[in-house]
Parts: C-alpha cells; sequence; structure tokens
C-alpha cells in the first residue's frame, strides 16, 4: 500500500508542477508565458525577467515530468524544491506563514514532501524502482 500511496503523490504533485512549468512557458492553463512571466519576474527583482522564467518554468515542468514518473526521484526533488525556495524567499516569505495572506505555508508544505519522497523513494510502481 505505501508505493500506492507514493505513486498517489507523486502523480498528483509531479503533474501540477507540470502544469505550471508549461504555464510559464507555454501559457498554458492559464497561465502568461514565457513574456508575460517574465515581466512579473522583473517587476519582483528577478532579473533578467525571461531568462529566469524560462528556468524556473524548466524546472517546474521538467522536474514535475520526472518526479510523476519516479526517474532520477532526487533530482526531480531537487529541481521542485529550488522553485519553491525561490518562491518563499522572493514572493511569500515577506507575507507571514499563512496561505491566506499569500504566506508561504503551501510552498513550505509541498517543499516537504518532494524532499520526503525523495528521501524514502518513490515506491516501487516508478521507474527508478524499475531501472535502478
Amino acid at each position: 500500500m505505501m508505493s500506492i500511496g507514493l505513486l498517489l503523490i507523486r502523480l498528483v504533485i509531479g503533474l501540477s508542477f507540470m502544469a505550471h512549468g508549461a504555464q510559464k512557458l507555454f501559457g498554458w492553463f492559464g497561465g502568461h508565458g514565457l513574456k508575460g512571466t517574465g515581466g512579473w519576474f522583473e517587476s519582483i527583482g528577478m532579473k533578467p525577467g525571461v531568462t529566469m522564467a524560462l528556468l524556473a518554468g524548466l524546472s517546474e515542468l521538467i522536474g514535475g515530468v520526472l518526479f510523476a514518473a519516479g526517474f532520477l526521484t532526487p533530482l526531480a526533488a531537487l529541481m521542485i524544491a529550488g522553485t519553491m525556495v525561490v518562491a518563499i524567499v522572493k514572493v511569500h516569505g515577506p507575507n507571514g506563514y499563512w496561505a491566506t495572506s499569500n504566506g508561504y505555508e503551501y510552498n513550505l508544505t509541498l517543499l516537504a514532501v518532494v524532499i520526503g519522497v525523495a528521501l524514502i523513494g518513490p515506491g516501487q510502481y516508478a521507474l527508478d524502482a524499475l531501472l535502478f
């Protein structure tokens, strides 16, 4: 049952990050694409904005796909964790803890989940288990 639970966690978190990456990169799912996201990144002091949006989008898209598949899980978790640390430091941290105040509560939860899965492993229903 543990492996089914890990698969569920990996699919929900991984596919969600994949979609967030697609928002930043392609403007899919209501996103603003590279130019729009890049402009917002510039407005919060992340320069050059389009380059930073590209890096964040690729980290979320690729990290999300890898995490969902359970392939190179520690690397996938690191890619996702990196975007969450930046989100906490640059956007949500100054607003305090609670998500209701646009704080970092949700980002920290996601960070704990991906790090936790990386530490215990992706379970038997993962490409890592099949290949390694």
